[in-house]
Parts: structure tokens; C-alpha cells; sequence
């Protein structure tokens, strides 16, 4: 009688001690960011984190979620962002949410806060609705030391930068970025980015960088980011890894192989992509380097030099000449500061607006005027979407979206800002199938988070942060166009952040519970 009673009890344990949660997803398939098979378990979240995964049916919870029919995954990581500036004027980063983002990675292509202790006290402070790491920006420190010199840089001003690498990095950045192309990290030669690099590599950072060509030199470009990795003997992220310009497009398998290569060579190399044929930068690309050194009262006096404008113009001409283009019609105005009237318009017809002849001369003066005016942030359509799929066939390549914290109805931004990961869910997995959905959000999660050293993020994993998306892998779709940018992406359900619900049912509910990421966390 007694053993009979005694297997009962335990038999009925179960149900007389259930586990108490604050949030349980139920009948989800779960995808847990490794990239194996989903299978079907329920998950239990706690606080901040995840608790229990499983059947879980002697569990209650204060909101039951029912996810049946629907994908839950951790959260994704987008490896590229920059956010500066645009936190305050929107801390629930709708367009980020939206798009099943909970964690970013800012300070890419050299640009960051100054100072990143300063940086990451802000972010708490303020209150966002997605987490926060930051890289520290080669061209914010050679700022510092130098201003925006066209030189090399003495020893004593490495000595400089070397010690406010150090700084970024004891105070939590996760790498150091690079933006070869711009102003002043153009004039950085190899072996000052060596230098700092090795810096970084001491502390456990990331080398991410925006390499010096993206067009005719791409091949040498990528082997130069792969030596700075080989030499500072430090993990090497290539930022939206493209082969840019008609005239090279079919390129991507000859810069791929050098990246496969350096892998077998034992270099941990990885590429980041936008999933879409244009990019976005600043109308700056299209003058020669020099003119754009020691700030915009020197950029002025050079460009009212007759001699020097002509100079300017011929370098632009020569751009588009290389493409096999005679127009300036595939560059396309995102934000004109001047003339907010000229976004969305490309060079070609803001020329033909303003009176000037339909050719690349007169287009080339309507640039070197813009540049006068301030300059404009720009979407230039120069991709092969051949070469697209080829790079996100690539497994270890991730989703990125080089974008800010957009707000509604300001300026004409890149659709990458609001359609990133919806864009590669549906169109590339389920529609062009370049990928197993499972394998799409391993390199939106689980890779991001080991390649920046970002704990306890990544995976559905017991112990882990809870950042989940539950989402509709047959309705996820990007809304955001060219001519549209502004619109969020659907098929996101249910999104945490740390634990706290913040889309619920497709809307979100104002929570900002995003925090700092430290690399020393």
C-alpha cells in the first residue's frame, strides 16, 4: 500500500508543483539558431532569460503565447548598423523591431562615439527598445590625434592612437572599425591600421571594415582587410561584402575564393550583405579623396580653384566612364539637407531641373554645387543581382543592414534600414530558396553572436537572454522600396527583448528594455 502511494505522489508531482513563468511560448516551431532542423518545444522566460525548454506542460505563466504554425528564433543580430545620432529620435527603433532586429552592432566603416564609455552610459540612460554594441571607429580616432590631415601619421600620434584603441576597448567596445574610403581613414596607409589593430587584437576585438574599394580594386581591397588580420593575428569581418560597378559584375567568385582561401589558411574571415543591387553612402565618393581633406572651409576654398574644379569634375567622369555609363542616373538622392526637394531624385534629373544640359559635365558641376552645399547622403544602384546571390550563398556571411534608427517620413532612406532580414527571409529563402530557413537564421544569430563575442545572445538556450522573434515564415515579406522606404516589414508576431515583451501581436507596446553590450560584460 505504502509503495502504491509512494507512485502516486510521484506520478501527481508534476501537477501539484508546477513551475511558475512570466511569459511561455507554446507550440512554436523552434529554430534555437544552430542551424539544425526545428523541432516542436515550448519555452519558458523568466525575468530576462530563458528558464526551461520543452513540453513544459506542468508549467504556468502569467501570458501563454501560442505559437502553433509559427517560427520562434532567438533574436537577430544585425552585425552592421549606425545608429549615432538617431537613438534619441526614435529609442523604439520601430524599423529595427520591426524587422525581428533585437540586438545591433554600431561604429562600422570608421565612424563611432569618441568615447565609448560615454557612448554605452547614454544608451542606458536613454532607453532603446534594442540592444546596443558598439565598434570604435579608426577614422574617430585618428580625428582625435590628427583632425582630418591628408598624411601618415608620426610615432608619437600612433603612440596616441594606440592608447585610445586600448581605452574603446576596456571600456566595452567589440572591435574597431574601418572606413578606407572615407575621410581621414583614406589616408591611412596598411601599416598605421596594423598598428591599432594589433591594440584590438590584445583585447579580444573584431577587425570590421569597410575596405578600400568596393569597384575596380575590390580583389585588392579584400587582400588587404585579410593581412591586417593575418598580421594583428586578430578575427576579420569584410562590411557589406559587394562587388560594385556594371563593369564588375561576375566578380564575386574571384573575391569570395579570397576569402575561402584565407579561411583555409586558418584567418577567421567573415562577410556581412544587404540583400539588395544599390548602396548608400554620401555624395563625397564621387569627389577624389584629397579635395574632401582638413574640412569643409578647405573643401570649399579647393573647389572655387577653376583649376582644381575641372580636376574634380574629370575624376567624376572617369567614374561612371569605367562603369560604361554616360550618366550620372544611377545615383539617387536619400536626404539633401539644402533641398530636401532633390530626395529621391537621381543627378541626371536634379541637373535637368535646374536648367543643365543632359550630360555628364554639366551633372559633374551639379555634384561639385551639392558638395558645396553640404553634401547629401545618397542610394547608388550599381549591383548585379547575380553577384548578390552568389555572396549570400556564402555560409559564412551574414544579414546586415548598414542602416540607422530611421524615422517616418524623414528623408528617402535605403529599404535596407526597414526590410533587411524580411528581405532574406522571404524573397531569397522561401521564394528563390538560396537557403534553408534554418541555416538563414543561424547567420542572423548564433554566427553574429560568436564572431563579436556577444554572450548569452544568439541561441534559444536554457540560461541564455531571452531575445526571441516568433514570426510567419509564410508572410514574412519586406514592405520598404526605393520609392517607399518608409514602410516595416511584415510577419513579425512576437519579439522580446531581455525578457520583456515588446511586439505583441504584431504592434509594439512602447517597451524600451535594450541594453548596452560591453565586450567586458
Amino acid at each position: 500500500m505504502k509503495y502504491c502511494l509512494a507512485l502516486f505522489a510521484i506520478l501527481l508531482s508534476p501537477y501539484l508543483f508546477a513551475q511558475n513563468a512570466d511569459y511561455i511560448i507554446r507550440n512554436g516551431k523552434l529554430i534555437d539558431g544552430t542551424g539544425n532542423n526545428w523541432q516542436l518545444k515550448n519555452i519558458a522566460i523568466v525575468n530576462n532569460k530563458i528558464v526551461a525548454i520543452g513540453n513544459l506542460s506542468n508549467w504556468k505563466a502569467t501570458k501563454e503565447i501560442d505559437a502553433k504554425g509559427l517560427i520562434v528564433a532567438p533574436g537577430f543580430i544585425d552585425v552592421h548598423a549606425h545608429i549615432e545620432g538617431s537613438e534619441v529620435k526614435n529609442p523604439l527603433a520601430t524599423n529595427f523591431i520591426y524587422d525581428g532586429v533585437t540586438t545591433v552592432i554600431t561604429g562600422n566603416c570608421g565612424g563611432s562615439a569618441d568615447h565609448m564609455k560615454t557612448y554605452f552610459d547614454y544608451i542606458d540612460s536613454l532607453g532603446v527598445s534594442i540592444n546596443v554594441a558598439a565598434l570604435m571607429g579608426h577614422n574617430n580616432i585618428r580625428k582625435q590625434v590628427m583632425g582630418t590631415a591628408n598624411r601618415h601619421a608620426t610615432e608619437e600620434e600612433l603612440q596616441k592612437m594606440e592608447a585610445i584603441a586600448e581605452k574603446a576597448m576596456k571600456e566595452g567596445a567589440v572591435g574597431m572599425s574601418t572606413g578606407l574610403i572615407y575621410i581621414p581613414g583614406t589616408f591611412a596607409p596598411t601599416e598605421e591600421v596594423v598598428r591599432l589593430a594589433k591594440v584590438i587584437s590584445k583585447n579580444g576585438g573584431v577587425y570590421a571594415s569597410h575596405i578600400r574599394n568596393e569597384e575596380d580594386k575590390v580583389a585588392e581591397a579584400v587582400n588587404e582587410a585579410i593581412a591586417i588580420g593575418r598580421e594583428a593575428k586578430l578575427p576579420v569581418e569584410i562590411s557589406h561584402f559587394k562587388v560594385n560597378g556594371q563593369n564588375n559584375w561576375g566578380r564575386s567568385d574571384e573575391t569570395l575564393n579570397l576569402v575561402k582561401n584565407a579561411r583555409l589558411e586558418g584567418i577567421d574571415v567573415t562577410i556581412d550583405q544587404y540583400p539588395y543591387t544599390a548602396s548608400s553612402t554620401n555624395l563625397g565618393i564621387l569627389l577624389p579623396d584629397w579635395v574632401l581633406a582638413d574640412g569643409q572651409d578647405s573643401i570649399l576654398a579647393r573647389l572655387k580653384n577653376h583649376s582644381i574644379r575641372a580636376k574634380v569634375k574629370a575624376h567624376s567622369i572617369d567614374m561612371i566612364t569605367r562603369r560604361g555609363l554616360n550618366h550620372f542616373d544611377y545615383a539617387y538622392v536619400a536626404n539633401f539637407k539644402a533641398d530636401t526637394s532633390y530626395n529621391g531624385k537621381n543627378i541626371r534629373e536634379i541637373n535637368l531641373l535646374r536648367g543643365g544640359k543632359d550630360n555628364a559635365l554639366a551633372q559633374a558641376e551639379t555634384i561639385v554645387q551639392m558638395m558645396e552645399l553640404g553634401g547629401a547622403q545618397m542610394v547608388y544602384h550599381g549591383m548585379g543581382d547575380k553577384d548578390v546571390k552568389n555572396i549570400m550563398a556564402y555560409p559564412f556571411n551574414m544579414a546586415a543592414s548598414d542602416a540607422g534608427i530611421a524615422v517616418i517620413g524623414v528623408s528617402r532612406p535605403h529599404p535596407r534600414a526597414y526590410g533587411t532580414n524580411a528581405r532574406v527571409l522571404g524573397k531569397y529563402v522561401r521564394e528563390e530558396k538560396i537557403m534553408p530557413l534554418e541555416e538563414a537564421i543561424r547567420r542572423m544569430t548564433s554566427l553574429p553572436a560568436d564572431k563579436f563575442n556577444i554572450k548569452q545572445r544568439g541561441l534559444i538556450k536554457e540560461g541564455f537572454l531571452a531575445d526571441i522573434v516568433v514570426f510567419d515564415e509564410n508572410e514574412v515579406t519586406d514592405m520598404a522600396t526605393f520609392e517607399n522606404p518608409h514602410q516595416f516589414s511584415k510577419g513579425f508576431k512576437y519579439i522580446f527583448v531581455n525578457g520583456a515583451l515588446t511586439i505583441d501581436n504584431g504592434l509594439h507596446n512602447g517597451a524600451r528594455k535594450g541594453l548596452a553590450i560591453r565586450n567586458n560584460n
